[in-house]
């Protein structure tokens, strides 16, 4: 053999002898490989799980890599073939499992599997699969029910049949009545966001087949108006957004009232909404909507309707103690009325209240403004809402962030003799800048700058008209007469929840207030009110057991204690109790379900009140730098309705010192929540609109063809 054949050769047996998976050993051509996928059943139930098997041939090989059609919202699928479907019915309800062969990725077997709502087989679709509906108006659904003769449905908001007033209502026929305010969440961030609700039709049939739209509700304070502009509308200063190249940032927040100075016409809003937290220039255009509600995050398509004029700075050391900047109307492009939407005291043809101007004046002093007062806003994210005050005299202290992408400078501002509006569900991100008013008179009470999620805070507006006063010229409040906020009566407007939900107190907790109580036991039934005693919860502090006084309605209850061996104590009043003497947790629970669940807040006397300033002014200054407290203000007892009680805000999650039960003969009651937040990771919202380079030149050079106005000095 030549050198040529020997070379031949020796090459047809390297290829003779190479195969598809490396090693020794041999596969067929891959060409002879097929994979096929079955299952045991055609349909599954939604969070149900069905097994899949594969068979491979044509290789030694028979191990696949299975996935699932659609990603993880059509269902998940294991190693071995166990495929477990998503909770809700996919669209489309068929889903694709595919089985790929590991010895060749492009051999694959796939078989389909129909996700039904029910084993029955019935499925439930509904119509539209998603819309937008304004508060307060309507929106027709309708259901399809296949698998079954029995079509009724019966319709559910958010998993209650026939709604709430928190989420709106729906009919037996699917018409759907939004409610007055946008329902919110608590987002990972700590912060309070909207969010969307379900509106689910539930076959009658089979009430495990189910299908479900989703709704947003869409506040006309969020909208692009037309000029002039009502007040509690979106808005921000022309400049706050963040350029980075790649992204741009956007945030906004609402243009909250209208006020006057000197004959001449200022929007008031908060200092972060826009001065952007001290790091505007006075001179800046103010637009409306803000570029939160614009689709490329630039003043493209908004109107300049004011320019700043003067604010806060919250910087300063010491506080200036408001968050707060006014901006000069540009003539034509304001409601020189003053009015804001939703704040009427009648409605349109439709139900929705129309627009209307807060009192005219100077609001209520800061004084005036009583523990359980009924109180509402109307800002660019919630729409109109309706809470009441829990707190006044406050002290605390917010984060704020310069940059609108949360990157500028971070900073802490300390305020003193704020309001509180209870509440997560009063504000979201967004409503920071609203005026927030009396419910019945509509009297302007607070600023809106603050909250956190089970709370809102307010500058008083006697502290922020004082602070723009300027030459001997006062800042007043442009409106009319008094009159009753309409929205808040409707039977589709949510007050933010009134009353207690129970939790768990820990068993080692209630075990030591059962002793403490059977230890004091003849002392404490010797009070001539009392007909029991037992042991459960505190609501002045959750996380606390308490001993419970079971009472006399009617009868005076001054003279029980607040605290026993550092046990709080709870009063529950009724004309007669079931069970007498000292009884047991659980005859305690049984006895507290026949009277009505207390309330978050109670009205406050006078007296209380000024009792309670005493023990504040003496102890808020150490209160505000123990450990996890971000507030100390003056609020009601929920363990004892009528009297005061010093309301301690604590951060949840963070290291914190005990709180004691009573301080100097004062009830203490605490309120956990997420950190208090302003600025871009809080009350105001942001969004990043990813461009390229090239639009991201054109969105500089949008901002740079807004001429600021010539500078207005206060």
């Amino acid at each position: 053999m030549n050198r040529a054949g020997l070379w031949l050769f020796f090459l047809s047996i390297i290829l003779s002898s190479s195969g598809c998976g490396g090693g020794s050993s041999t596969a067929p051509p891959s060409t002879l490989i097929t994979v096929t996928v079955t299952a045991a059943k055609t349909t599954v139930v939604v969070g149900q799980s069905l097994n899949f098997t594969a068979n491979v041939t044509g290789t030694t090989n028979t191990a696949v890599t299975w996935s699932v059609g659609g990603g993880a919202g059509n269902g998940t699928i294991t190693s071995s073939g166990v495929y477990t479907a998503p909770t809700t019915v996919p669209s489309p309800a068929k889903v694709t499992v595919t089985a790929t062969s590991q010895a060749d990725s492009t051999k694959s077997g796939s078989a389909t599997v129909t996700v039904v709502a029910s084993a029955s087989g019935i499925l439930v679709s509904v119509q539209p699969a998603t819309a937008s509906v304004s508060d307060f108006l309507k929106q027709q659904f309708t259901a399809t029910v296949t698998g079954t003769s029995n079509t009724a449905v019966t319709w559910q908001v958010n998993g209650v049949a026939g709604g709430s007033q928190k989420f709106g209502f729906i009919s037996s026929a699917g018409l759907f009545v939004a409610p007055s305010a946008v329902p919110t969440k608590s987002d990972s961030q700590g912060n309070t966001v909207t969010t969307t609700l379900a509106i689910t039709a539930v076959s009658q049939a089979d009430t495990t087949a189910s299908g479900t739209a989703t709704v947003t509700i869409v506040p006309d304070n969020a909208n692009a108006l037309p000029v002039p502009v009502e007040l509690g509308s979106t808005g921000s200063n022309a400049h706050d957004s963040i350029n980075n190249g790649k992204t741009i940032t956007c945030c906004g927040g609402t243009l909250g009232s209208l006020v006057t100075r000197g004959g001449v016409q200022y929007i008031l809003s908060d200092n972060h909404i826009l001065a952007r937290s001290d790091a505007a220039t006075v001179g800046d255009a103010i637009v409306q909507p803000g570029l939160i509600d614009t689709a490329t995050c630039t003043t493209t398509g908004t109107n300049t309707v004011a320019t700043l004029s003067q604010f806060s700075n919250l910087q300063a050391n010491p506080s200036q103690n408001i968050d707060a900047a006014i901006a000069q109307v540009v003539p034509g492009k304001v409601d020189t009325a003053g009015n804001i939407i939703y704040l009427g005291a009648s409605t349109d043809a439709n139900g929705v209240p129309v627009p209307g101007a807060p009192q005219q004046g100077t609001g209520l002093p800061a004084s005036g403004v009583a523990i359980g007062r009924p109180v509402a806003k109307s800002g660019r994210s919630t729409g109109l809402t309706c809470s009441t005050v829990e707190a006044t005299n406050i002290a605390t202290s917010v984060d704020y962030t310069v940059n609108c992408d949360g990157t500028g400078t971070k900073f802490t501002t300390n305020y003193t003799n704020q309001i509180g509006v209870i509440g997560g569900d009063f504000s979201g991100q967004g409503d920071s800048g609203s005026l927030i008013v009396t419910q019945d008179t509509a009297n302007p009470v607070a600023l809106l700058y603050a909250g956190s999620d089970t709370d809102t805070v307010g500058n008083p507006v006697a502290d922020v008209l004082n602070f723009f006063a300027s030459g001997g010229n006062n800042v007043t409040f442009v409106g009319g007469g008094a009159h009753a906020v309409v929205g808040c009566s409707l039977p589709t407007a949510p007050q933010s929840a009134k009353t207690v939900v129970p939790s768990s107190v820990a068993t080692e907790v209630l075990h030591k207030a059962a002793t403490t109580r059977d230890l004091h036991a003849p002392e404490l039934l010797a009070y001539p009110q009392v007909q029991a005693v037992g042991v459960g919860q505190s609501y002045d502090n959750p996380k606390e057991a308490a001993i419970l006084f079971f009472v006399t309605q009617g009868e005076s209850r001054t003279n029980l204690p607040a605290q026993v061996d550092g046990v709080r104590t709870r009063v529950i009043e009724q004309p007669l109790f079931a069970k007498l003497g000292a009884i047991s947790a659980e005859d305690s629970a049984v006895l507290e379900k026949s009277v009505a669940a207390p309330q978050l807040v109670y009205s406050v006397s006078d007296a209380e009140m000024a009792r309670a300033k005493v023990v504040h002014t003496a102890h808020v200054e150490a209160l505000m730098k123990q450990a996890g407290v971000q507030g100390v203000g003056i609020g009601s007892s929920v363990d004892s309705p009528g009297e005061a009680a010093l309301m301690i805000f604590t951060i949840r999650g963070a290291p914190q010192d005990p709180i004691p039960a009573v301080i100097d003969g004062l009830r203490t009651r605490v309120r956990e929540s997420t950190r208090f937040r302003a600025g871009t990771v809080g009350a105001e919202v942001q969004r990043a609109c990813k461009l390229p380079p090239a639009k991201a030149a054109a969105k500089t050079a949008a901002m740079k063809s807004v001429a600021p106005s010539p500078t207005i000095k206060p």
